[in-house]
């Protein structure tokens, strides 16, 4: 009896996280924004998230023209689902709504041909790369050890060094990208504007002013500050009520 109980109460969870989520798009549908955003937020609520329902949510804000919350949940849609080109599209969008227009300084040398390799997948794609080369890597070891020609003993070990090669670099590469995604902290500025100081109180001198939807990258946490990185180098504390960390 226990049994079915939990199976009724599962079912019953999933069956309102669904529709909670369907209400949601049927209310987008309909243009009514602010109501859509209190279904997708209660979603959200129950511990459910997902690339689609950031989406979806960042859709409706910059429906309403709120700048700062539509960035923050189209970059929180990308934490999910770093490859979709619909959320990176509208994310464009709505960053040209943004005041602040900070110039991107491109990285140079081998770390930055090494970030623009690594960054073509997500490392658990590249995990999964890894484990594809290593089956194929086996797959070379058996023919290599029940092959009878000597030939094709040699073009199996050759093959053998192949794979071993592109699993080491995709192991790599997956270690790589993990520690990036984990020592890369993004997020968006809230505040309708926010002043960058020079050191972690207020009394310190004026690096910059930030308006809401700005990007920044947090490096480190003083009290009630934080200390953050432009995409164009300038680096400044700020207080750390005024921005809102995407992971």
């Amino acid at each position: 009896m226990k049994n079915i109980l939990y199976i009724l109460l599962f079912v019953s969870q999933v069956f309102f996280a669904q529709s909670g989520f369907e209400k949601g798009n049927n209310l987008y549908k309909s243009g009514k924004y602010e109501q859509a955003i209190d279904a997708y937020n209660s979603e959200l609520s129950a511990k459910k998230q997902s690339a689609e329902l950031y989406f979806n949510l960042a859709n409706c804000y910059y429906k309403l023209n709120k700048v700062a919350p539509a960035i923050y949940n189209y970059e929180k849609a990308l934490v999910l689902n770093p490859n979709d080109k619909d959320i990176v599209n509208n994310l464009r969008f709505a960053q040209k709504r943004t005041v602040d227009e900070i110039k991107v300084v491109p990285k140079v040398g081998f770390a930055k041909l090494l970030r623009d390799f690594t960054g073509n997948f997500h490392y658990n794609t590249w995990a999964w790369i890894s484990v594809v080369f290593a089956v194929l890597f086996l797959g070379c070891f058996l023919g290599y050890y029940f092959s009878a020609l000597t030939l094709n003993k040699r073009l199996f070990f050759f093959g053998m060094f192949v794979m071993l090669v592109f699993v080491i670099i995709s192991i790599s590469s997956a270690a790589f990208e993990k520690s990036h995604f984990k020592n890369e902290k993004p997020a968006i500025v809230f505040a309708e504007m926010a002043e960058v100081k020079n050191e972690p109180q207020n009394k310190g001198t004026n690096v910059v002013v930030l308006h809401e939807g700005t990007k920044v990258y947090v490096n480190e946490k003083v009290d009630n500050w934080k200390k953050i990185q432009l995409t164009d180098g300038t680096e400044g504390w700020i207080d750390s009520d005024a921005i809102r960390e995407v992971k």
